[in-house]
């Protein structure tokens, strides 16, 4: 007998969804995070993660039905809402009336890292979003987070990075504890500039290394800059003064993986 979907805002688990998607504090505190809509979700499914709790509406279309059932199978509590009530609660404009609340994945860095990224107070969510995205389409092995970067869980985040939190290893931590990783593993450490550098293509970026983002108002930081051991510049013949961050990522990001397929 199926359950009646739930009405009321002030239902525990309804206060919890909304506890994460609105405050980070909450988030780090319970350790969980909300991940909405039905790409998102078979994404999770494929990475073989297990739901704490899936929430849908009643009148899904079949492709999301499939995926409630999937979870079921899989022991995962899912729990019917009222269209309006799903709709009060979801973090999207246009919810497609599903979704879930994951576990914060644990920190799992490469033992034998040769290209990572480090995020230098990128604040901005979209540009986090498309930064892990693109670091994962890249190949590289994980993303670290210094202090001052938005929440790599928050709900704008997770819906701009398009499923890459299921793929790339997440670090957030102090600068000291990055720049003690980053000298265990001897590795080489490229600060994105305008105004400093090289010309990208002109670098030999096949050795392992570490490609610092900065925040396109303030660029590098003076912890970033200390531990710099190039620079990289992107030419822009248009007479531009800079580009977006995760534009600029992307750039130097596909760089290294060219580089290195041509090697």
């Amino acid at each position: 007998m199926s359950l009646p979907p739930i009405t009321s805002i002030h239902n525990p688990k309804i206060q919890r969804v909304r506890a994460l998607l609105g405050r980070r504090s909450e988030r780090e505190e319970q350790s969980a995070y909300v991940v909405e809509g039905v790409r998102l979700l078979e994404e999770a499914a494929a990475a073989h993660l297990h739901p704490q709790l899936l929430l849908y509406t009643p009148d899904l279309a079949p492709r999301a039905q499939q995926l409630v059932h999937t979870f079921q199978k899989a022991g995962v509590e899912c729990l019917p809402l009222a269209p309006a009530l799903f709709a009060s609660v979801a973090g999207t404009e246009s919810p497609q009336g599903l979704l879930a609340v994951l576990p914060l994945p644990a920190s799992q860095l490469p033992s034998q890292p040769n290209f990572v990224v480090i995020a230098d107070n990128l604040r901005d969510p979209g540009n986090l979003g498309t930064l892990l995205r693109t670091s994962a389409a890249a190949g590289a092995q994980a993303l670290l987070l210094s202090p001052g970067c938005a929440d790599a869980f928050s709900p704008k985040v997770v819906r701009s990075a398009m499923g890459a939190h299921f793929r790339l290893p997440m670090w957030a931590a102090a600068w000291d504890e990055i720049a003690a990783w980053i000298h265990q593993h001897s590795l080489s450490v490229f600060l994105a500039d305008a105004n400093l550098g090289q010309p990208y293509w002109q670098v030999n970026l096949r050795p392992p290394l570490a490609l610092v983002i900065g925040s396109e108002a303030e660029g590098p930081g003076p912890q970033s800059a200390a531990l710099a051991t190039g620079y990289l510049s992107i030419p822009m013949p248009g007479g531009v003064e800079s580009l977006n961050a995760a534009v600029a990522a992307g750039i130097l990001l596909f760089e290294v993986a060219r580089q290195r397929a041509a090697a």
